[in-house]
């Protein structure tokens, strides 16, 4: 073999060596990436996966998303997390254990499938409206739907019924199905509660009207049964309720109010005439004036055995009744003055 020959095969067996590490490195990278970086499953359904309602803990989540098959390693999805530059949301995404690390990094930095909706207890449903729509993104359309036709197709469900819960709704979703979503809450929490006032020979719509009072009237759930007590009292004996709450129920409908419900009532307020106006009138208002929670429902079921027909709050919000009009005076001039 000459020199020139041995030269060229030493060339050649040089490539092929260079080539076999080039396979080795490149293989090893691709069995690195496939353990790293992509998708657990190469075909697998869409699942719900959910953020909490509050600030959304990314270390948690990426734990979840590791124990539950959807990432193979949490390094590798904090690194694509970090690529978007975008943060996790509150809320419902659509995700799938067939998505690469980078796809289910750019779904969850997306706006969320579903967002939760927070209803506290004792909201009108305008108010109910105004948080649905600055979630869900609705328009004045929207919620000018929800006001006056889908919360306004039965005459039981005119108010009341719209449960106050925490809610993972779709944004999709228009304004009927929500509606049907919140009565749908209610009939469950209320089931348990009506053959209860049945047997007390009361029926679920008055229990309702109380509620939605006591809701209204109460500091905290621990004045409620008295509360409820003394608003039997008064109906039983033919009493006008003179419940504040109903007042400005009827003053914000008058008003045509879209925001800053419940604003204290004056001495002219005390006048106006509506069949909510429970100064003017005896007995319960047409319907409810807010929708109630288990504790405001329970307290009517249970109320507190007492003499007292009035009540008031001081300025620390501290409950005192009374069992007659002097006493009731008595307590507005060591309370109030």
């Amino acid at each position: 073999m000459t020199i020139n020959m041995r030269i060229i095969w030493d060339r050649h067996k040089v490539l092929i060596l260079a080539s076999l590490i080039l396979v080795v490195i490149f293989g090893g990278l691709s069995v690195a990436y496939q353990s790293l970086f992509s998708a657990p499953q190469k075909i697998a359904g869409v699942e719900l996966f959910t953020t909490p309602v509050s600030s959304v803990d990314t270390t948690n989540v990426v734990k979840r998303l590791k124990d539950n098959g959807f990432i193979r390693n949490s390094w590798a999805f904090n690194l694509a997390l970090s690529r978007t530059g975008k943060d996790i949301e509150s809320g419902g995404y659509k995700i799938s254990k067939s998505m690469n690390v980078w796809e289910l990094a750019r779904t969850l930095t997306s706006p969320p499938s579903l967002k939760w909706v927070v209803i506290p207890e004792g909201l009108r449903k305008e108010e109910i409206g105004e948080r649905l729509a600055k979630v869900l993104g609705w328009d004045e359309k929207q919620l000018h739907d929800w006001t006056y036709t889908y919360t306004a197709m039965d005459y039981d469900h005119l108010e009341g019924v719209y449960f106050p819960d925490t809610y993972l709704i779709p944004v999709e979703e228009n304004g009927l199905d929500v509606a049907n979503r919140l009565r749908r809450r209610f009939d469950e929490k209320f089931a348990p509660y009506m053959t209860k006032f049945l047997k007390q020979n009361v029926k679920w719509t008055t229990a309702l009207k109380i509620a939605s009072i006591v809701q209204r009237e109460a500091a905290g759930k621990e004045d409620m049964p008295l509360i409820a007590g003394i608003l039997w009292n008064r109906l039983l004996k033919d009493m006008k309720l003179e419940v504040d709450a109903t007042v400005q129920y009827a003053r914000d409908d008058r008003d045509n109010l879209t925001t800053g419900f419940w604003k204290p009532i004056s001495p002219a307020d005390k006048e106006i005439d509506s069949k909510y106006n429970t100064y003017k009138y005896t007995g319960l208002p047409p319907f409810p004036i807010c929708n109630p929670g288990l504790d405001a429902i329970d307290a009517v079921l249970n109320p507190a055995e007492t003499d007292c027909l009035y009540y008031l709050h001081d300025s620390n919000r501290q409950i005192h009744c009374a069992k007659t009009y002097q006493e009731h005076l008595a307590n507005i001039e060591k309370y109030l003055r």
